[in-house]
């Protein structure tokens, strides 16, 4: 990361424990530690179980560490929570909408609550639709929207306040291969534009491709981070694949620490 740079995402050893139904605790996030700056994509990957999502409902303030602390855009995630939710948006594959309103109607909603007024809120709305090709089902119901089209849609939503950070929980799963490119597209422009994005994603030639910064989580630990060239010099392997395979299955974890 250039000298100076602030960081718009912290997390500071953050802890979830969980209770298990025998009386014990499952540790889904155990200790996890990274920064990202703006301008920035920090891909957080790792197999099912590895505490992905749970570090991503920890960052936006959806759930309450154990321990450690996240601070977004200089907010305390337990302390000033609502700022928090003001400086992101965030995107799963399994966003809702709600079936009766319109992608316009439903923006134009969101814009509102962000503070707009009607007159802002309806251009934000208009500049989201034109930019994102919305203009041919921006009046449908939500419940007649294909898949691609509600992807779209919450793209659109999480970004209808301008947040500073974004943070992406599997945007492209299920996606056809146009709506994944509108997707992938969307992603490259925000972090043009100086936006700090976290991207959990199955995908790994998606992140290959994309991530500034890599962040490989087993076991709710991060066991190795760095630029996809450092984790390729750490591992002796060279697609992300298989630096993802012998991290994470090997009998002793390849440690590393970004540069």
């Amino acid at each position: 990361m250039p000298a100076g740079m602030t960081d718009t995402v912290i997390a500071d050893s953050l802890v979830k424990v969980f209770p298990r139904p025998d009386g014990g605790e499952k540790r889904a996030v155990d200790g996890l530690t990274f920064r990202v700056g703006p301008g920035r994509i920090y891909g957080l990957l790792g197999p099912n179980g590895a505490g992905k999502t749970t570090t991503l409902r920890l960052l936006s303030g959806l759930m309450k560490p154990t321990a450690g602390r996240a601070i977004l855009a200089g907010h305390d995630v337990a302390t000033d929570p609502r700022a928090v939710k003001r400086s992101i948006g965030f995107l799963t594959a399994n966003t809702g909408l709600y079936q009766r309103l319109s992608p316009r109607e439903l923006l134009r909603f969101f814009a509102r609550l962000q503070g707009l007024s009607p007159e802002q809120a309806d251009a934000r709305v208009q500049h989201l639709i034109d930019w994102l090709g919305m203009d041919d089902f921006a009046d449908l119901r939500g419940g007649a929207l294909s898949t691609g089209q509600r992807q779209r849609t919450n793209i659109a939503r999480a970004l209808v306040g301008d947040p500073p950070i974004l943070i992406m929980d599997e945007p492209t799963l299920g996606l056809d291969v146009l709506s994944n490119r509108v997707i992938l597209d969307f992603i490259v422009r925000e972090r043009e534009v100086g936006k700090t994005i976290i991207l959990s994603t199955h995908y790994l030639d998606e992140a290959e491709s994309m991530c500034d910064q890599i962040g490989l989580l087993h076991d709710g630990r991060l066991v190795a981070e760095g630029t996809l060239d450092e984790l390729r010099q750490f591992s002796g392997e060279h697609r992300l694949s298989s630096i993802f395979l012998k991290v994470v299955h090997a009998d002793h974890p390849l440690l590393t620490s970004a540069s």
